[in-house]
């Protein structure tokens, strides 16, 4: 991995690995659209804090005649970021991830970058468990349209045990398997704990029995899987299923459109599959607006 940093893949291809060096331009070119590049922000963000080694992943440029016209995160994810639709970039970052091979659990983002890259590597990556093309990709700026859910609130470190049953939950009905290690320190639950941590988890509880009505199942809950740019991403939203079709996720998201945008960022964001058409009129009721599609390829 090593041999390669700071030098070009293919001379041709203009593509190579950036350097800590190169962070700020790269956060300039997710600037252009900080709703479609909000997982990459998030992960450069973070290499601009600590260095990209310390970040957890590599950052691959696309620079012609010098200028750094698109990037693309390489880590847990994959997530490229072209704002001007050059199909050069894409070439450019297919031959470092033919080079490298895949490390990827899932190729993520704005949906043209995403399936015109999936496209240079599957003949050479092995065979993708699902593609999902067609995610649209919503954004509200605004105070939500119906009233805030006032039980729904972040979770603190006292409820992990409570919301992790949650999480894994969601998660299996979303990717089709259980995301825990069964050691309870793996990287799913190391992951729910800083979500809870940083303020980014929320839900609403079942009171439960006992002194002080003490928090019981979760009933409703949704995290904010990134912040950067000034956007928070919700992610994970998820109602348990006995309580489905009584309209808990409308005042639920409301209350976390209300919480992120008064304490954490002024644009909230989400992207959901096109299949799902309850939870798209769902968001739409609340006030998000599409701004453009997301795709997602798993491994």
């Amino acid at each position: 991995m090593g041999r390669w940093r700071g030098t070009a893949v293919d001379g041709r291809a203009g593509g190579r690995l950036l350097e800590d060096v190169d962070v700020a331009r790269a956060l300039a070119v997710c600037a252009v659209d900080p709703v479609a590049s909000i997982l990459a922000t998030a992960r450069i963000e973070a290499a601009a804090r600590t260095g990209l080694r310390g970040a957890g992943g590599q950052l691959w440029g696309y620079e012609p005649d010098g200028v750094l016209t698109a990037v693309c995160w390489a880590g847990a994810n994959l997530v490229p970021v072209v704002p001007d639709r050059d199909p050069r970039a894409l070439d450019a970052f297919a031959a470092l991830g033919r080079t490298q091979g895949r490390r990827a659990s899932s190729i993520v983002g704005e949906a043209s970058a995403v399936l015109g890259l999936w496209d240079r590597l599957a003949e050479s990556w092995p065979r993708a468990r699902e593609v999902r093309a067609d995610q649209p990709s919503f954004v509200i700026d605004r105070a939500p349209d119906v009233l805030p859910d006032p039980e729904v609130r972040r979770t603190t470190p006292a409820d992990y045990e409570v919301v992790l049953p949650a999480c894994v939950r969601m998660f299996v009905e979303e990717v089709g398997y259980s995301p825990v290690s069964g050691s309870g320190t793996g990287p799913y639950e190391t992951r729910v704990r800083t979500l809870i941590a940083e303020g980014w988890s929320f839900a609403r509880f079942e009171r439960g029995p006992g002194p002080g009505g003490r928090p019981g199942g979760v009933v409703f809950k949704a995290e904010l899987g990134a912040v950067a740019g000034g956007v928070a991403q919700v992610q994970g939203v998820w109602v348990t299923p006995g309580r489905r079709g009584e309209g808990l996720s409308k005042a639920g998201m409301a209350a976390v459109v209300e919480a992120a945008r008064r304490d954490i960022a002024p644009v909230v964001s989400l992207y959901a599959n096109h299949y799902n058409t309850r939870a798209l009129a769902t968001y739409r009721a609340v006030g998000f607006e599409q701004v453009g599609t997301y795709a997602t390829v798993l491994f």
